[in-house]
């Protein structure tokens, strides 16, 4: 027997009081009115204990928004997209302006039944990423293999920027030849330059290693160009991993947008693979999209990871530390030109590396400089101490 039925059976059945059971059982004489009170009102069924959860919060969702949250999530699976909630958290920031946190979202979705746990998945600490610095300075190709209605087999050649998860190229065909990979390769090239790199399995159409019969001729074009061509390790994917994980979500588009014919299927790569990298966030690159992350930073080329042709013209006014600050790839780095020139206002005039600083009044320049990414503080190439002052004329030694 619970403590609460002593309670009621000692009041209501003995007769005795509500002071004296409290006292008695070492209990609030509040609470004992309580008791009487449900017990009075639902029997034995009002002294089942009851949860101390509020009936309302301030903080919580609101309930059109969690409802909100569900059609995303609902309409975003039908399409064949990624509905995470960090996707419908940007959905829902273009919208509105804001949006609850991504860990909010999963737990309306998790309430509602909307996530299923994977407790056999490994941890993401126990995951080795390799990815390259630059755009174009690796693409990873691979083709995988798609049914359309009619029960035919066809392929699709899929190039992404490692660095960026742009989806470079998506082509179909019926059966991809060693001529077909070199053409949708120079149709890229056109629309995006040359990379540095080339990464693939080991499949014909890519390399004829295994084989020992010379080179094929995406390898001999690739060759002619400059560009570095490496293959994965036999029977291992994880090498060529970012192309293998680009497959899942274009399937799960082209399973909710069936095509019957080698047309349909290509208007529907290409519109996937503009959703792909102009709207869909990416969680490898900080949930920004592909597109956004390709154009943030300076492009490799096939001699090496060098920064393209980049100019620009910047106006802006020496603190009062006598420096400003010139911003290259995503690093912010500080040029000093001198305190005794603190609040002028300059135009810095910005090729790759070299820094021309003007001033602004009369169009002299202060100082000129290439940039040392590896460095914050640019060097001044100034000795350290006072700054020596010019000997006096009638100070000079007189020659006899």
């Amino acid at each position: 027997m619970s403590l609460a039925r002593l309670v009621v059976t000692a009041v209501k059945v003995e007769g005795r009081s509500k002071s004296e059971v409290a006292r008695d059982y070492g209990v609030s004489r509040r609470w004992v009115h309580e008791l009487v009170r449900r017990f009075e009102a639902d029997g034995e069924v009002g002294l089942e204990p009851r949860p101390r959860r509020p009936r309302s919060s301030p903080q919580a969702t609101p309930r059109e928004l969690e409802e909100e949250i569900v059609a995303l999530r609902k309409r975003l699976s039908d399409q064949g997209l990624d509905a995470g909630a960090a996707t419908i958290a940007v959905h829902l920031q273009r919208v509105h302006g804001s949006a609850p946190a991504t860990s909010t979202i999963w737990r309306i979705l998790t309430r509602r039944g909307f996530v299923t746990p994977h407790p056999q998945r490994r941890p993401k600490s126990s995951l080795i990423r390799f990815e390259a610095d630059q755009p174009n300075e690796r693409w990873q190709a691979d083709v995988t293999h798609w049914q359309l209605t009619d029960g035919r087999d066809v392929e699709i050649l899929n190039i992404v920027d490692d660095h960026s998860r742009l989806n470079i190229a998506a082509d179909a065909r019926a059966t991809t030849l060693a001529a077909d990979v070199v053409t949708t390769f120079a149709d890229a090239f056109a629309r995006h330059g040359l990379p540095a790199s080339v990464l693939t399995d080991n499949g014909a159409i890519f390399t004829a290693r295994l084989r020992g019969d010379g080179r094929t001729a995406l390898e001999v074009e690739l060759g002619l160009l400059g560009i570095t061509m490496s293959h994965s390790r036999p029977y291992h994917p994880q090498t060529c991993g970012k192309i293998e994980h680009f497959h899942q979500p274009q399937k799960k588009w082209l399973a909710k947008h069936p095509a019957r014919t080698l047309r349909q299927l290509q208007a529907r790569l290409d519109a996937f693979r503009d959703y792909y990298n102009t709207t869909r966030p990416h969680r490898a690159v900080g949930r920004r999209t592909p597109a956004q992350a390709y154009t943030a930073r300076p492009k490799a080329t096939p001699h090496g990871i060098v920064i393209d042709p980049h100019y620009r013209v910047r106006s802006d006014t020496i603190d009062k530390s006598g420096t400003v600050t010139i911003r290259c790839d995503s690093q912010l780095h500080h040029i000093g030109l001198g305190r005794l020139l603190a609040g002028t206002k300059v135009t810095l005039l910005v090729a790759d590396l070299n820094v021309r600083v003007i001033n602004r009044d009369n169009g002299h320049l202060i100082r000129a400089l290439t940039l040392d990414t590896t460095r914050d503080y640019q060097p001044r190439g100034i000795r350290p101490g006072p700054p020596k002052r010019p000997q006096p004329w009638n100070d000079v030694p007189r020659q006899v």
